[in-house]
């Protein structure tokens, strides 16, 4: 009796797969008394556990063994703890040369090569780049397009651009209207349709995440649409109309483009086509109290523009949104804090990510080349410094004899060095020229050239502590003509 109930309950409490794999993993024919011992307390544990459970026990027990998956923990017993030792040289070049890319450009006109690189300090990295080739506005001969991103607070706004930000210029290159598709727009044209795209692709931005908060989708899509306004980042975006000649370069926020063009004696001049927009720049700053008339604390000491470094970018809903429409989001969505009550926020928005256009021929008979790098680049190095360094590279004939010049000069080094005379910054005298790709030769220098102690000693730190010694920095070269680039092929 006791064993027809025992059976009942088990039909009842398991699929019929089990009931069969149970039947045939625990038959009693040809058992003794200890197999049906045994068979009796595996039903009465079923009818306790339930179905899942009767399922382990039973797919774990028909071999008679317990199947273990757990790992062995097998270590020598000591008292002390090891690590691995920081980068060597080796491991250096790996680390700056990760993501490195290199192309040769053979149908564009005025156009040979460009390089790049990224070294990460976020984790993940917050910058984003992008760069090809693109149709011509108006047809005929293909443009080139180069672009950087550095964003802050989160790589969302950076990723949208990388993807959205050049579709939306093309765009309004497009609206133009052309006499003849022989002839290329006016600069003027050209550059407002630059500048119109940036500000609706921001606009975009920020209206869609308002919108977002009142639509009936679901809570997920709604945190992925209101994501790329929570972060920010600025954009510099090049584009060269090989039909003209005519660089064409736009930015919001403080990464920088600068042309480098060979003089008459050899050297290298460097020509600024776009300006850090931060407290540094006077016009910035006297364009923002302009716009906010009596808010004397927008800039605060530190040179911030209420917290923020930069005076232009996409995104950052916190300088843009209304207080109490912000302070909405924040509630039901886990926005960003409200700068309030920290800041006096009086009248946003406090930003734009409207750029600032340059347009510059390229002399087709004078070698030159395009440097564009995010702030990481620029903490270390100044522009000229960044144009030389290339020159040198381009110059240069062996990377070995370069690079092992100085290498052994250098006593012990620890950041307390800093604060006794040694630059933290690039010095000429730790030049090197090492690297087949001309964005990781300005990495690398701007990091510690030669002096490996320095350069392996910063690459050593890892996120987040890697943030106090440098940012994370992405690095584009252009070479425009038919710079001699056959020994760095």
């Amino acid at each position: 009796m006791l064993l027809g109930t025992a059976r009942t309950r088990l039909r009842v409490s398991t699929a019929p797969s089990l009931r069969a794999r149970a039947k045939y993993s625990y038959s009693t024919k040809g058992a003794g008394p200890s197999s049906f011992s045994n068979l009796m307390r595996y039903i009465k544990i079923a009818g306790v556990v339930g179905t899942p459970a009767l399922w382990w026990l039973v797919t774990t027990g028909r071999s008679g063994t317990t199947r273990d998956d757990a790992p062995h923990l097998e270590s020598p017993p000591g008292e002390h703890w090891s690590v691995e030792p920081g980068p060597s040289k080796d491991q250096v070049t790996r680390i700056i040369s990760q993501g490195a890319y290199s192309f040769w450009v053979r149908n564009v006109r005025g156009v040979s090569r460009y390089d790049g690189a990224q070294l990460a300090s976020n984790s993940p990295c917050e910058d984003e780049f992008t760069h090809g080739k693109i149709p011509s506005p108006w047809g005929g001969n293909h443009w080139m397009a180069w672009g950087v991103f550095d964003g802050h607070a989160g790589g969302q706004t950076a990723e949208l651009l990388k993807n959205q930000l050049l579709p939306f210029v093309q765009y309004n290159l497009g609206q133009i209207k052309l006499i003849s598709t022989d002839e290329s727009a006016p600069q003027e044209s050209v550059q407002r349709a630059i500048m119109k795209g940036f500000k609706n692709l921001d606009d975009s931005i920020i209206k869609t995440a308002m919108d977002t908060s009142e639509s009936q989708t679901s809570l997920q899509e709604k945190v992925k649409k209101l994501a790329p306004a929570y972060s920010g980042s600025c954009a510099l975006l090049s584009l060269y109309d090989s039909t003209a000649g005519m660089l064409h370069v736009a930015c919001t926020g403080d990464s920088r483009a600068v042309l480098g063009q060979q003089i008459r004696d050899g050297s290298w001049e460097a020509i600024p086509l776009s300006v850090d927009q931060n407290s540094k720049n006077e016009e910035e700053m006297a364009g923002l109290h302009k716009e906010h008339p009596g808010e004397e604390n927008i800039v605060g000491k530190k040179g911030r523009i209420l917290g923020l470094t930069v005076s232009r970018a996409f995104g950052d809903c916190q300088w843009k949104w209304p207080i109490e429409f912000h302070r909405d989001i924040q509630r039901r969505f886990y926005g960003p804090q409200p700068l309030v009550p920290t800041y006096d926020v009086l009248t946003p928005p406090y930003l734009t990510a409207e750029p600032v256009v340059t347009s510059t021929k390229i002399d087709p008979e004078n070698p030159s080349f395009l440097i564009m790098a995010t702030d990481g680049l620029w903490d270390m190095l100044s522009s000229q410094q960044a144009v030389n360094l290339v020159g040198k590279w381009l110059e240069s004939e062996t990377a070995e004899k370069t690079s092992n010049e100085q290498e052994s000069t250098y006593e012990s080094f620890d950041f307390g060095d800093f604060w006794k005379g040694i630059s933290w910054k690039f010095t000429k005298g730790r030049t090197t020229v090492q690297d087949d790709n001309a964005a990781v030769h300005l990495v690398r220098n701007s990091l510690g050239g030669n002096h490996h102690e320095l350069i392996a000693g910063r690459l050593a730190f890892t996120y987040p502590s890697a943030r106090r010694l440098r940012d994370d920095t992405t690095v584009q070269v252009v070479f425009f003509n038919t710079l001699d680039l056959k020994h760095k092929h």
